[in-house]
């Protein structure tokens, strides 16, 4: 199993990597998921991949859900005259990655991770729909509607703007 990690590592990488926007945050994500995966038993009917994404879905999903409460309680404990400033927000402001990363950056996390899964990962809509456990449909849905957004972001006057996503 090791090995067989060891091989999915990069992959999970550039999951977390599409998940979080952050190269620092990415790789925590991939220390905490390969943690969770060494340290507890995997199903027996469960392929590795899907089940090590999947995990790596769960935690960013805890993570972030925890960041959002510590954030919202932080600010409403400090009450200060002065504008609060987050200096890693800051310095990744002034970094720009290039343009389709800022467009993934809009997506809704939902398309976001399916867009990950298939454009990045190269999956298949069966293999993201066992991965996430949601009907195929829903990830042919998802995968539209990521994909007219990202051609609205990327160019705001193509044949695709007039197409509402999530219409």
């Amino acid at each position: 199993m090791k090995e067989e990690l060891i091989h999915l590592a990069p992959m999970l990488r550039r999951f977390a990597y599409s998940l979080t926007g952050s190269a620092h945050d990415a790789d925590d994500l991939l220390q905490n998921t390969l943690e969770r995966l060494l340290s507890r038993d995997i199903p027996a009917d469960v392929e590795l991949a899907k089940w090590a994404f999947r995990v790596c879905r769960n935690i960013w999903i805890d993570e972030y859900r925890a960041r959002k409460i510590r954030q919202r309680n932080a600010y409403s404990l400090e009450e200060t005259e002065e504008p609060l400033v987050d200096g890693e927000q800051a310095i990744y402001d002034q970094i720009t990655l290039g343009e389709v990363d800022a467009a993934m950056d809009k997506l809704p996390d939902d398309q976001r991770s399916i867009m990950a899964l298939v454009a990045l990962q190269g999956m298949s809509y069966t293999e993201v729909a066992e991965t996430l456990g949601i009907p195929a449909g829903t990830v042919m849905s998802r995968l539209a509607r990521a994909r007219i957004a990202l051609a609205n972001f990327l160019n705001p006057t193509s044949m695709t703007s007039s197409v509402k996503p999530g219409a």
